[in-house]
């Protein structure tokens, strides 16, 4: 049911080199009044007759893709590509193919209608980047989404939630005349309320807004008082004449009206209205000075772009045309504007996506490019009408994933985008090439990057946790640098590595004491960075051939501290040959406690830990 604000608003989208015929004309005739479920029928009855062509394959097709039938779009654009026909017919039956996941297929078709249409913007960013799928596949999830209960059996779309009230846009109604487009009822505008539990009340129609005709979606005003919608342009008189098909035509057209107690009241038309393209799926900016809207007004560059007006108390600008890095020659539509009045999110079917509609976000503050928000806001089927309660912290997203157009939750996964810079703890300096680590509480390595040459590594984390990160480079002491909880959305770390500074006299390497957990004789991360300055040294003087002695402490049998400080020993030799040094200039030996360097009996802390130690002498 969305078609009808993210198609070509009733305007017929069929366009084939075939030619219409005397056979064709009873379903010619349905498909030009947009009733594509009578249109299908009759379009069937020429294939089973043995009088179907490529006209009537392309139109069959169509039909279902207006329907967002796939299988049955699939099947018909199949046969209708084995004939002549227009670009955009290659294009939707790609678009058809990535919906039931056939992306190799879908490619296939794709570049026939980059080889027809080459300086389509749609082509062009497909020649690019022709294997997108899986970057996009590959983005960190960001929501969880979940089907709402409220949903019906009918379209269901459009959800925006002010204050505790939900607003969207329905076919719910089972007495009213159903439309042909689709065989369902016309669409109105419904609200329910939200409790603090998350669950909703019954929704009911705005009786005071809905007419006879298609109503919504709906944006409001921040203080409550101004309401936007889509309706019908019936409502005022505006449509064209069909005399062929004796058809009345409409367009979607955008109204406001006030609130007077609970209702609304005060209808008015927006000034820039029109019988000759149709306008819809409002969203106002918080601060009230921009409408963003859908329309296939002239100046859009494909079939529906998205465009925005300026708003003085009652007076309007100019619309304006958001250009190309929103908009392409396909279908643009379902603006919302979010809550710091430079988010944008939208629906596109032009833009890289998985297929069908896609949800993007873009800055519009800034110069960047929209991004495919990704799974689970998107699917291979139409995903649509992205809308973010800020103050609830939830939003709300349409799709018809499950067969038919319904309205789910999309709940934001606490994330943090973890922004570390490694520097020159001396300079200041920026230091690239760097390997960075981000490690959890237990110590456990999450991920590790190198440093850009801007020295900034980024990582997503989970919001209210305790990480660290372990920052190295050749040249520099590693370090650990602490990561407070976060609730995001960003945190920045400065990494400031120390130059390697180390005391070499005539007879060893002099390092801080290299610490082994309890018992064990492995390399932890504290004693990995100390080793690691001994390697530099070593990198620098290729000449210096060097002997490990590994000791312990005074406690435990002589047998037993032996072993452990050997074990010891090997361990760093291992280390350090692991890093690129030759075999041949390090080698180790444990002394157990063999070689106190403080007599003592007892002991204190501090002197068991000056008997723990490492010594690198200098063989040679």
């Amino acid at each position: 049911m969305k078609n009808l604000y993210i198609a070509l608003f009733f305007v017929a989208i069929s366009s084939s080199i075939s030619a219409q015929n005397k056979d064709t004309k009873t379903a010619d005739k349905f498909f030009n009044r947009y009733e594509y479920v009578s249109a299908a029928k009759e379009y069937q009855k020429l294939v089973d007759n043995g009088k179907a062509d490529g006209y009537v394959y392309k139109q069959l097709a169509d039909a279902y893709f207006n329907m967002f039938n796939t299988t049955e779009a699939v099947t018909w654009y199949a046969k209708a590509t084995k004939t002549e026909q227009d670009s955009e017919t290659y294009f939707r039956y790609a678009q058809m193919l990535k919906v039931i996941g056939k992306y190799e297929e879908a490619n296939k078709q794709m570049n026939k209608f980059a080889s027809m249409a080459p300086n389509d913007l749609r082509a062009k960013s497909f020649k690019e980047n022709p294997n997108y799928v899986p970057k996009i596949l590959n983005k960190n999830v960001s929501f969880t989404v979940n089907s709402l209960p409220l949903s019906s059996d009918k379209s269901d779309f459009g959800a925006v939630l002010y204050g505790n009230k939900l607003y969207f846009t329905s076919a719910r109604s089972g007495s009213r005349k159903n439309y042909g487009w689709s065989g369902e009822p016309y669409l109105d505008i419904y609200s329910s309320i939200m409790a603090d539990s998350g669950t909703f009340s019954e929704p009911i129609p705005l009786t005071s807004l809905n007419s006879k005709f298609h109503d919504g979606p709906v944006t409001i005003s921040t203080d409550g008082n101004t309401i936007y919608f889509s309706g019908d342009s019936f409502r005022e008189g505006l449509f064209e004449k069909d005399k062929v098909n004796k058809l009345k035509l409409g367009k979607n057209n955008l109204y406001t009206a006030t609130k007077s107690g609970e209702e609304w009241t005060n209808v008015k038309p927006l000034p820039f209205n029109s019988k000759e393209y149709s306008l819809s799926n409002p969203s106002i900016s918080r601060d009230g000075k921009t409408l963003y809207f859908s329309s296939n007004m002239p100046g859009s560059l494909g079939g529906v772009d998205i465009w925005k007006v300026e708003i003085n108390g009652t007076d309007f600008g100019k619309p304006e045309n958001l250009g190309p890095k929103v908009n392409t020659e396909g279908n643009e539509s379902f603006p919302f504007i979010a809550d710091d009045n430079s988010t944008l999110y939208f629906a596109s079917s032009g833009k890289q996506g998985l297929g069908g509609y896609d949800v993007y976000m873009i800055d519009l503050a800034k110069s960047t490019e929209a991004v495919n928000m990704g799974k689970p806001i998107n699917t291979e089927k139409d995903d649509f009408a992205f809308t973010f309660n800020k103050a609830k912290n939830i939003g709300f997203l349409s799709s018809n994933r499950n067969g038919n157009d319904d309205i789910f939750s999309a709940t934001p996964i606490c994330g943090v985008d973890l922004l570390v810079v490694v520097t020159n703890a001396k300079s200041g300096e920026i230091l690239p090439n760097a390997k960075v680590a981000v490690v959890d509480e237990k110590k456990n390595i999450l991920s590790t990057e190198t440093s850009n040459d801007k020295g900034v590594v980024n990582f997503r984390v989970d919001c209210d946790k305790i990480y660290s990160i372990q920052a190295t480079k050749d040249g520099f002491e590693g370090n650990i640098f602490p990561v407070a909880k976060s609730k995001g959305p960003t945190a920045k770390i400065v990494a400031p590595l120390q130059p390697i500074d180390v005391i070499v006299t005539p007879t060893e390497i002099v390092l801080k004491p290299i610490y082994f957990e309890y018992d064990k004789s492995n390399i932890t991360q504290e004693g990995a960075f100390e080793l690691d300055k001994l390697v530099q040294v070593m990198k620098n003087n290729d000449k210096l051939v060097i002997f490990a002695k590994s000791h312990t402490d005074s406690r435990g049998s002589d047998e037993y501290n032996l072993s452990l400080s050997d074990r010891r020993a090997k361990a760093t030799v291992q280390y350090v040959i692991s890093q690129g040094i030759s075999e041949e200039r390090i080698s180790g030996k444990g002394f157990g406690k063999s070689e106190l360097k403080v007599q003592c009996e007892p002991c204190t802390d501090e002197q068991h830990s000056q008997n723990r130690r490492s010594e690198f002498l200098i063989v040679k």
